[in-house]
């Protein structure tokens, strides 16, 4: 199924439902929630999800596995998506919290080929048997660190989510301080507890995560400048800690 809306089938009595759905550049799916788990695969582009706990931004050929009922918005940045909803008892090893993983070859096939189902596939041919391998396929993918925790206090979350959307390397903690009117060390203090980091790590790991839509159009050297990075090889350095493996992989170019 293609360009198709979840509400017109999900009464179908099938486990796995396979749509498949192309946006604009910069589409923004706001506020919303699934009564069935989704498996949201990225063929192109970059796609930022937003939660009430965090933000996850989802590489090209990746997938962020999302919980039944769990609240998210996200940002379509010239993507072509391939999702997966499931019934919750389908998967009762689903992550509790959004999560993204790697998408295989094997399990990127087939999710190309799952797309092209009818809503009531007959279950004991071939696309039913695609259906229950696409489940073994994806219960043994692990978790990528493409994720940065959010503040509960919704002020502090506004300072985070307006630093995401731009980042600023002249950013202090005692600038956030005073916006939510405290002192700087009342400040960080409330942000460690609320975030389990301080308020400068957490600036830093947000300018990583903001460098991966970046790369799909720019190059490193390009990246690293406007991050504010003392030169290439510091971004890459710190770029593969986070995230274990280097910027180039991320580039458009890039085999």
């Amino acid at each position: 199924m293609k360009n198709v809306s979840l509400t017109d089938v999900d009464h179908v009595d099938r486990a796995v439902l396979p749509i498949g759905t192309d946006y604009a550049p910069g589409h923004l799916l706001d506020w919303h929630e699934h009564r069935r788990a989704q498996f949201l695969y990225g063929a192109t582009g970059v796609m930022v999800a937003d939660t009430a706990d965090g933000s996850w931004t989802v590489p090209p050929e990746r997938a962020l596995m999302i919980p039944a009922a769990t609240r998210h918005r996200v940002r379509m940045l010239q993507v072509s998506t391939r999702s997966l909803y499931i019934e919750p008892t389908a998967v009762p090893w689903w992550p509790a919290t959004c999560t993204v993983v790697d998408v295989p070859p094997l399990l990127r096939e087939l999710l190309l080929a799952a797309v092209e189902f009818e809503p009531d596939y007959d279950l004991s041919g071939r696309d039913g048997h695609v259906a229950a391998l696409l489940l073994h396929e994806i219960a043994a993918l692990a978790p990528l660190p493409f994720h940065i925790g959010m503040p509960a206090s919704p002020d502090l979350a506004a300072l985070c989510r307006a630093y995401l959307a731009a980042p600023d390397v002249t950013v202090t903690n005692a600038a956030w301080a005073a916006r939510t009117a405290m002192s700087e060390r009342a400040f960080t203090r409330r942000f460690r507890r609320e975030t389990g980091e301080s308020p400068a790590s957490w600036r830093a790991r947000a300018r990583l995560l903001a460098a991966l839509p970046m790369l799909r159009s720019t190059s490193v050297t390009e990246v690293s400048g406007r991050l504010c990075y003392a030169s290439p090889a510091a971004f890459t350095a710190a770029f593969t800690r986070a995230f274990g493996g280097p910027p180039s992989r991320f580039h458009r170019s890039s085999p």
